[in-house]
């Protein structure tokens, strides 16, 4: 079984700024994901051609179940606003996805609110700004996998410091619902140490993920619940490929039972 998490920053190429499908499509084949946690992950949205990037990634890896989840509508750095309802949906969205090649018996959507203050972020265009933090949602399923049951979320957390800490808390919490083994997928925007001092679960990977051309620090993780992590195997093998989208490298984990 491969696990993988990838932050896509909506399948934007760093080479040239822009997003074409047939590159987002063949970065996703490349991992040969069973389940796949997308973060930064635009629908309808202008700046990624209105792209459904979540159907994109799931027909790139031949998997019928997936699921997109928004954290906000309309554009991130522009005008936007949390996600409400369904009734969002005929607008543009910015959030995380989960793909599986396996059959979902369920989903879980929780909610984790942004920070509430502005803090300084370095962008690539405009330099340092004050910006206000979205609100993040986690996005769980439980999968029936040839072995058992198997739970596994996706999240993209805050870039504030602690207020990360607090999200990251949340959705351990909402994980432990569902049944073991758990898997936690995503951009966690805080490295390794942090990540299991607060939540005491175990990763399956350190290697460094970000930024994606000269990787020098791991903000994406898959880490598993130490109750029950002995039912899904041992790591085999570690993959951090280099995709031409994205400033992030994905991370695939290979596990063998």
């Amino acid at each position: 079984m491969r696990l993988a998490t990838f932050n896509l920053l909506h399948g934007r190429s760093l080479s040239d700024g822009t997003v074409h499908a047939d590159r987002v499509r063949a970065a996703v084949a490349d991992l040969d994901a069973d389940v796949l946690g997308l973060q930064e992950v635009d629908r309808a949205q202008p700046r990624s051609g209105h792209l459904d990037l979540t159907a994109l990634a799931a027909d790139a890896l031949g998997a019928p179940a997936h699921r997109f989840a928004a954290a906000v509508v309309g554009t991130p750095g522009q005008t936007w606003q949390p996600w409400h309802a369904e009734a969002d949906a005929a607008h543009p969205q910015y959030g995380i996805a989960l793909v599986s090649r396996f059959p979902v018996q369920r989903w879980q959507i929780t909610e984790l609110p942004g920070a509430p203050i502005r803090s300084p972020v370095l962008t690539p265009d405009e330099g340092l700004l004050l910006l206000k933090d979205e609100p993040r949602v986690l996005l769980a399923a439980v999968l029936e996998t040839p072995h058992g049951l198997l739970s596994v979320g996706t999240t993209h957390l805050s870039f504030v410091p602690g207020w990360n800490v607090r999200q990251l808390r949340h959705a351990v919490r909402a994980m432990r619902a569902l049944p073991a083994p758990r898997v936690l997928l995503g951009d966690l925007n805080m490295p390794a140490g942090p990540v299991r001092a607060f939540t005491g679960w175990r990763p399956l990977a350190r290697a460094a993920t970000f930024p994606s051309t000269w990787p020098r620090t791991q903000l994406d993780h898959v880490l598993a619940d130490p109750r029950g992590a002995a039912a899904l195997g041992r790591v085999v093998q570690v993959r951090t490929p280099h995709p031409p989208v994205s400033d992030h490298r994905p991370l695939v984990v290979r596990i063998d039972r």
